[in-house]
């Protein structure tokens, strides 16, 4: 940690850029809201997102000279930054393989070759023999800025694939279709999708969802393979912004399940894969607060539902032939407390994934006989994730399990057995040894009484005592979205170093069931900031670490977290990255035609409508709230192809932070020129991001551990 500290430094002689002021003004609701940077948001975000190189000259210029503030002010950490990034490349296995899974006469996987950015994607006969690589992505994005392979799906008969490509970050995806008997791509390009393919049964056709001119999914088609898609046939069509339209395929292959989903309700049709001409069929109309989801099964259908109060979700079962709601008979009770997070169903069993105290477990139902039996796991802290496979007429369920200080182990379950074979452990080249890592659950309480969980992880040599570490605290809090305690091979480069990392498990997600989400959004919203500055004081308390050396992390709505905590407790920080920030919050809401706003107004409210709501908004959005007063340096990622925060939000903030404040800092900005929400998508690419972000927070602990040193030996002078 010495030699690094003595390499993390900041170039504080840079002279940052200084963005026109073009103030707007409007009055809404009797309130004047003065926007000083208001001419940063530009009138083409339509067209940039489908080219980045459409923004306007003036803005694009500002973008890059921000980007070269930024990086003369990291410059010293150039070795530094060259360390860590060696470091992380050395924990990954660069010729990678994801375990095959079987479908038919074939197994289907991925893989990388050594060096590579992009996967290969391929398969091997059943029961083994020479492989055929199906889809080269490396090759394929040869002179591309940005690639990202959305979706591969083979059709049923296992003679064609279909594949979605996003190669702005906009995630505007194409979709193709190639023959495999010869590699080549057919001509018929359906473009504008969300990357989703869903295959007719005689693989003559397939299903895919359109997003409309404000980047929203709107609508469901069928393209017959080879024919002009201006010819295709609509076959759903969501009219209400404030909708997403998704389309999975059913376990058992026989549906397209379309699920039109709202940030508090849903609306499922089928769509029969076996005949084209059979209109959409409609499971259960949308109700205010009615969560739903579904999965066909012989001549029922199994649903994941919150009817009639069942925050948590139960699993019921109705006739496919009158699958509405008066028909639903319970087969998991709801049950307060333990949340049903997902499901799945096989021929002969029924499989769900459970989380209790922020603890995920499989629960697992044999359909004959109507019994029941976990799978169970031992550490204090883990993940799970179900990878239900291709195949319905089987007994293997596959999971991974992982926890701060064990890579991800990827099991096959034999669920009539109750027998599991490890099928994959995650290698870490570079070598790992889990005793030298120590995680840890602490529960610490909320001004409300409330008990919020945080997951650690340190060095085992560590003991919180005294003046504690350095420490980064991760954060999120928002649209329900649960942080998993799951191995992260990148931040041991924080841990190795001394850092503790921290997860804050706040209100806004459903780390503790859907109260836990219900009680951090809307009129609630303030717990999920609170509830962040609470673990900060109490880590602070318990030893872990000190005032003013936590660096906190968050991005998209993490990053509007960041934003109002650096407003509300700056001096518990030392630094505080946000990645693509959420921070103009109460102007974005304001602008009905933005890709996200309409859905988001359940989840923060709609200040056009609502005075309350626009007060509301007004008292905590990051860009309106910023003081004069002292921030601690403050590092944003970017991009310009981003349909879900624009880049222009961490332009104004950034912009009124420096015009306004009255010390600290830095304050820096990069903006990836050609990516989107995701930043960069090749596999080391995407390093150099984590590399910058984990020097920043080297530095800003190494900066404010020296002033700490400086002020009490001036303290132990002086006395």
């Amino acid at each position: 940690m010495i030699e690094r500290r003595e390499l993390a430094q900041f170039d504080l002689t840079a002279k940052p850029p200084i963005a026109p002021q073009r103030p707007s003004g409007k009055i809404i609701h009797g309130r004047v809201l003065d926007d000083p940077y208001a001419g940063l948001a530009a009138d083409n975000w339509r067209e940039i997102l489908r080219d980045p190189a459409a923004l306007p000259k003036e803005i694009a210029a500002l973008v890059k000279a921000e980007n070269a503030y930024c990086a003369k002010v990291v410059a010293p950490l150039k070795e530094l930054r060259k360390t860590l990034l060696k470091e992380m490349r050395g924990r990954i296995k660069e010729d990678d393989a994801d375990v095959p899974d079987k479908d038919g006469p074939y197994a289907y996987y991925g893989r990388f070759r050594e060096g590579a950015e992009h996967p290969l994607y391929c398969r091997i006969p059943r029961d083994g023999g020479p492989e055929t690589v199906l889809l080269d992505g490396e090759r394929l994005a040869e002179g591309q800025a940005f690639f990202d392979i959305g979706d591969t799906a083979h059709s049923p008969d296992h003679a064609q694939l279909a594949w979605s490509v996003d190669d702005k970050g906009s995630e505007l995806y194409a979709i193709r279709t190639r023959a495999l008997c010869d590699d080549k791509d057919r001509d018929d390009v359906v473009t504008d999708t969300d990357g989703s393919v869903v295959w007719n049964v005689d693989s003559a056709s397939f299903y895919y969802v359109r997003l409309d001119e404000n980047h929203r999914t709107a609508q469901v088609f069928r393209h017959i393979v080879g024919s002009d898609p201006a010819t295709d046939s609509l076959i759903l069509e969501e009219k209400d912004g404030a909708w997403f339209v998704e389309l999975t395929e059913s376990r058992c292959r026989r549906f397209a399940i379309v699920t039109i989903r709202g940030h508090d309700a849903s609306e499922c049709w089928l769509v029969d894969l076996a005949d084209a001409s059979a209109p959409p069929r409609l499971v259960a109309k949308r109700e205010p607060k009615l969560r739903y989801e579904v999965e066909p099964q012989g001549d029922f259908l199994f649903i994941h539902n919150n009817a009639d109060g069942a925050d948590d979700f139960r699993i019921s079962i109705a006739p496919l032939a009158a699958p509405q709601r008066p028909n639903w008979a319970d087969v998991i009770p709801h049950r307060a407390g333990a949340m049903i997070v997902t499901f799945t169903v096989y021929r002969r069993y029924l499989v769900w994934m459970l989380r209790e105290n922020s603890l995920p477990r499989i629960v697992v139902r044999d359909l004959s006989t109507n019994e029941d039996h976990a799978v169970g796991f031992e550490e204090e802290a883990y993940a799970l994730e179900l990878d239900a496979g291709l195949e319905f007429d089987t007994t293997q369920l596959r999971f991974v399990y992982s926890s701060m200080t064990t890579p991800d182990e990827t099991y096959d379950y034999d669920m009539a057995a109750r027998t599991r074979v490890l099928r994959k452990r995650q290698e870490i080249p570079s070598g790992h040894d889990p005793k030298k890592y120590v995680t840890r659950r602490l529960y610490v309480p909320a001004p409300d009484g409330e008990s919020i969980p945080i997951t650690l992880l340190h060095g085992a040599a560590f003991s919180p005592s005294g003046d504690g570490a350095p420490l980064l605290l991760y954060g999120y809090g928002a649209y329900g979205c649960s942080l998993s305690a799951d191995f992260n091979e990148d931040v041991l480069s924080l841990v190795d170093g001394g850092f503790v990392y921290a997860i804050a498990h706040v209100r806004g997600g459903t780390d503790k069931g859907w109260r836990w989400y219900e009680n951090g959004k809307l009129e609630k919203k303030t717990n999920t900031f609170s509830d962040f500055i609470s673990c900060a004081r109490s880590l602070i308390a318990s030893g872990y670490t000190h005032e003013g050396a936590i660096v906190a992390q968050g991005a998209s709505a993490g990053g509007m977290l960041m934003g109002v905590i650096a407003n509300e407790a700056p001096e518990l920080f030392s630094g505080i990255i946000a990645g693509v920030p959420f921070v103009d919050v109460l102007n974005t809401m304001l602008r009905d035609e933005l890709p996200l706003t309409p859905p988001e107004w359940l989840e923060w409210g709609n200040p056009i409508v609502d005075p309350e709501v626009y007060d509301r908004i007004a008292a905590y959005s990051p860009y309106d709230n910023v003081r004069a007063q002292n921030y601690p340096p403050l590092l944003c990622i970017a991009g310009v192809a981003d349909p879900r925060v624009t880049y222009w939000e961490p332009l104004k903030w950034v912009s009124k932070l420096r015009a306004t404040m009255r010390g600290g800092g830095p304050v820096l900005l990069h903006t990836h020129m050609g990516a989107g929400h995701a930043g960069a998508s090749g596999r080391f690419e995407a390093l150099e991001d984590t590399a910058l972000e984990y020097a920043f927070a080297i530095a800003c602990a190494a900066s404010r551990t020296a002033a700490s040193v400086q002020q009490r030996t001036s303290q132990h002078v002086a006395t």
